[in-house]
């Protein structure tokens, strides 16, 4: 629920701060000097992350003295200070901060020597695609999370008895719980059963497996209960997303690389399978990568090891490897984008995650798992939906999957200051979607029937998409439709939807 009285606005804030927004949504700082380049990103990043904004790093400094910013998206070049060299000022105040820069200029030696000199996690190449971008972002907001949660934890092993190593242990069994197969909201009937069975049958073993579905179907917290399942439960889960790199960055962030083996490598630096020693390493869009890059992921998995960039010597590592991907890779092979050997060393349990669509039972129990996770980070207490709202929910086809129904109910839960969510707070693509899942779209009102019956089926659809954005007044709903009220309930009476409005309370008046 909103207190009664708002905090002032933060300066340099989204105004959905002030309206709704928690405190407790991480947040991102955006420095460019182009307030359109800021608006853009903006837009892109606002429904899941409190946005700040700035045009210089001078102005950016003073900011991040004043807020909490867990994730800094900075333009190389702007006036005055450069990208990288403000970073690199960033690094040295608050190095937990996770940067990323983004930038049209290409040339890979000075992409290197910035990542180096200034820490950064990460370099986004403009134009930049809302996906990747928004992607980036969530990685780097969890990234934050995980490090302070790592120097919580590491405060607690070095100050504490076999009391606060308990609770540690605590912490970790919670976790196994949250993302095992217990974690993952289905109805007994669903088409995600047969998925967690085989998951539970070959977790406990290193095979390779590989992950096919459609984006936001939740690839990466099937793959995060694979390792919990497992015998490497305990040790790390680390993930990276192959799409988001190219080659040579990809590379230097895998393998990692010695001091000098490059233009501005002025350190060692440990690559991810080294950090997964002994755990689970999660490759998210694998099919994006390149041949080139395949064979040297191939080598790795074939012989266990891999040499560091610019290193005498291969290093040996115990990794289990977890690919996913919204790819349909056989056909990839079959067309020569794919390596064909690659493909079978990683699909050793291949594992395809049905689309949300195709499980329309477990929506209701999803919806109301997301819900608690949605009120948790937005500080916000909710009762639930109302049967209506879970009804419209059930009747949509979510091409977006299970990201574009946390997002959903993200938006209605910060909408609202009522005890439980409405239908009225939905989206108008939402309230349309017809009855049955095989009619999309409007423009398929049915295949069967003759002309006046698929008129009829589109007028009913309007007629409770109107009544329910308007919560059910029909003294509006009439206005709007250009009918009498008498026209209206004669209507309401034909399609059988005169009862559905009746327990809205004053929103249902004539």
């Amino acid at each position: 629920m909103f207190r009664d009285a708002d905090p002032p606005a933060r300066a340099g804030a989204h105004p959905m701060s002030r309206t709704g927004k928690s405190a407790r949504l991480p947040g991102v700082l955006v420095v460019d000097d182009e307030v359109r380049s800021q608006e853009a990103l903006r837009r892109t990043l606002d429904e899941e992350f409190e946005v700040f904004t700035a045009s210089s790093a001078d102005e950016a400094w003073r900011l991040m003295e004043r807020e909490s910013v867990q994730v800094l998206l900075c333009d190389q070049r702007m006036p005055g200070e450069s990208g990288v060299g403000f970073l690199k000022r960033v690094r040295a105040q608050w190095p937990d901060v996770v940067r990323l820069i983004i930038s049209g200029y290409t040339d890979s030696e000075d992409i290197i020597a910035g990542i180096n000199e200034a820490g950064i996690y990460q370099y986004l190449l403009k134009p930049w695609q809302p996906d990747t971008l928004l992607m980036a972002i969530r990685n780097a907001a969890e990234l934050f999370r995980l490090q302070a949660e790592n120097q919580r934890l590491s405060l607690e092993l070095r100050t504490s008895g076999a009391v606060l190593r308990k609770r540690v242990e605590m912490k970790y069994e919670r976790v196994k719980r949250e993302f095992g197969l217990d974690g993952l909201a289905r109805a007994p009937d669903s088409p995600l059963n047969p998925v967690c069975e085989l998951i539970g049958q070959v977790a406990p073993y290193d095979l390779s497996v590989l992950i096919s579905g459609e984006s936001g179907t939740g690839k990466e917290m099937l793959a995060r209960a694979i390792h919990y399942q497992s015998r490497r439960a305990d040790r790390a889960f680390v993930v990276e997303n192959c799409g988001a790199l190219p080659d040579q960055l990809l590379e230097a962030e895998l393998f990692g690389y010695k001091r000098g083996a490059f233009t501005g490598a002025y350190e060692d630096r440990i690559g991810l399978f080294q950090q997964a020693d002994g755990g689970t390493l999660f490759l998210d869009e694998i099919g994006e990568t390149s041949p080139a890059f395949q064979v040297k992921l191939l080598r790795v998995l074939q012989e266990g090891e891999f040499r560091p960039l610019g290193s005498p010597r291969p290093m040996t590592v115990d990794v289990r490897v977890i690919a996913a991907t919204n790819r349909d890779l056989e056909t990839e092979v079959r067309e020569g984008r794919f390596r064909e050997d690659l493909y079978y060393r990683l699909a050793i349990v291949p594992i395809h995650v049905p689309p949300l669509r195709e499980r329309p039972m477990d929506i209701p129990l999803l919806a109301h798992r997301l819900l608690e996770v949605s009120c948790r980070a937005l500080g916000k207490d909710c009762d639930g939906f109302t049967p209506e709202a879970l009804a419209c929910l059930a009747a949509y086809r979510w091409p977006g999957n299970v990201r574009e129904l946390q997002n959903t109910i993200l938006r209605m839960l910060a909408l609202t200051a009522e005890p439980q969510l409405g239908a009225h707070l939905l989206s108008p693509r939402i309230l349309q979607a017809p009855p049955d899942p095989g009619h999309a779209d409007l423009a398929e009102v049915g295949f069967a029937g003759t002309l006046q019956d698929r008129v009829e089926a589109l007028e009913a659809r309007v007629l409770k998409e109107t009544l329910i954005r308007l919560r059910w007044n029909k003294t509006r709903a009439a206005n709007e439709l250009g009918l009498s009220r008498v026209g209206l309930r004669a209507k309401l009476v034909r399609y059988g939807l005169d009862s559905d409005g009746g327990d809205h309370g004053a929103g249902s008046g004539e």
